[in-house]
Formats: C-alpha cells, sequence, structure tokens
C-alpha cells in the first residue's frame, strides 16, 4: 500500500513540475504578439496564393485571430493542470459547423492553429522559422505548378434554333467541355468549361455577334483541372 501510495506521489509530482507556478503579463503579451506577427504572415500568403472565385476577408482574418486565441489558450493552461483539465473539458462541449469547402482552407487553419502552439508554448525561434519555410514552400509549388491559362466557365445563352451557331462557336474557342444544357420554352442555356489565356479571352467578346446568341457570361472557375 505503501509503495502504490509512493508510486502515485511520484507521478503527481512529475506531472505538476511540468506545469509553471503562474504566467506573467509580460509572456502573455509576448506569445500574443508573436502569434499576431505569424497570423499576418499566414494571411499574406493565403492572399497571394488565393485561387478561389471569391476572397472571403472574413475566413482570411479569422487566421490571425485563430493562432492568437490558440497562443492565448496554450499560454493559459500551461500555468496550471487543473486549468488544462478544465479547458479540454470545456473544449470538447463545442461543436464548429462552419462548413469548408476547400480543403485548402482547412490545411490554412491547422497551419494557424499549429503557429498559434508553437508561441503559446514559447517556441518562439523554431516556430517562426517552420512558418516561413512552410510559407515559403508552398509559395515556390504554387508558382512552380500555375498553369498559364486559368479555368472558366462560359455560360451563353441562345435561341435554340440557331444550335449550329453554337456549334460553331465551341469549336473556335479552346479545348472546352460541355458540363450542362438547359432547354426551356423561352430559350437555351449552355455551360461549357475550358482554360483561357489573355490572349484567347478575345474570342469571348465575339460571342454576341454571333446570330440567335442573347448573352454570354465568363466566369473564373476552379473546377477539375487542379493546380
Amino acid at each position: 500500500m505503501m509503495m502504490a501510495l509512493s508510486i502515485f506521489d511520484v507521478i503527481k509530482k512529475s506531472a505538476m513540475e511540468n506545469f509553471s507556478s503562474g504566467v506573467s503579463l509580460l509572456q502573455m503579451l509576448v506569445s500574443i504578439a508573436a502569434a499576431f506577427g505569424l497570423g499576418l504572415f499566414i494571411l499574406f500568403i493565403y492572399r497571394i496564393t488565393f485561387r478561389g472565385v471569391i476572397f472571403s476577408k472574413g475566413f482570411a482574418y479569422s487566421l490571425v485571430l485563430l493562432a492568437m486565441v490558440t497562443a492565448l489558450i496554450i499560454r493559459t493552461i500551461s500555468s496550471s493542470l487543473a486549468l488544462s483539465l478544465g479547458m479540454v473539458g470545456a473544449l470538447s462541449i463545442v461543436r464548429f459547423r462552419t462548413a469548408v469547402k476547400d480543403p485548402v482552407d482547412t490545411i490554412f487553419m491547422f497551419w494557424a492553429i499549429s503557429s498559434g502552439i508553437m508561441m503559446g508554448a514559447g517556441i518562439y525561434l523554431v516556430g517562426a522559422v517552420a512558418c516561413g519555410l512552410t510559407g515559403g514552400l508552398y509559395y515556390l509549388i504554387t508558382k512552380i505548378m500555375k498553369k498559364k491559362a486559368s479555368p472558366y466557365l462560359l455560360i451563353i445563352r441562345y435561341n435554340p434554333q440557331y444550335t449550329k451557331n453554337i456549334k460553331w462557336i465551341l469549336s473556335k474557342l479552346p479545348e472546352n467541355k460541355i458540363k450542362s444544357k438547359t432547354i426551356t420554352k423561352s430559350g437555351a442555356e449552355i455551360a461549357v468549361e475550358l482554360n483561357l489565356d489573355d490572349k484567347s479571352n478575345r474570342l469571348i467578346d465575339s460571342i454576341l455577334e454571333v446570330e440567335g446568341v442573347d448573352d454570354a457570361s465568363l466566369v473564373s472557375y476552379e473546377g477539375e483541372f487542379g493546380l
């Protein structure tokens, strides 16, 4: 019994020694400031490598806030074993239901969280070097894999009686793929996926001049082409 108790005391003492007696205001401010700096860097990388249709400022700013909040939590729970257990219990009941459609956005969220963890733990130099190296390599990959031609979605509304003219338009465009085609009593609509560069964009200007075309729109599109 005495041996079991002594072993328990040793384990308890070892666990308590892993936590500091408290956290100073200076340590908290340094961790938050460092997390803010890394969050801004992550935001910058996200902005210059963004390839979606609509850039969400709310999500971009949340990366900075996520890094700071994570650093705040880690710095707080590192000061007390009781606080750490209570924080784990509190966070375990939280359910985040925000849908993240792009897998890259999810990775950026994990990047911000990991940076905040390192800043909260006081690993400033390693965290800064790791964050900078990660951002630099990711930016390099996006530049190497970037295509000269970007994916677009071309939507043409036309009179079904002039289907031959639409086929002629598609034959003049670069390699394309019909995604959908709708015919109603009031007209027809076709959506075409294709790659365009700056020079071939001039072809779009002449579509409205074709007989039977009511209107046409061109939307930047992130489809099956990948990077």
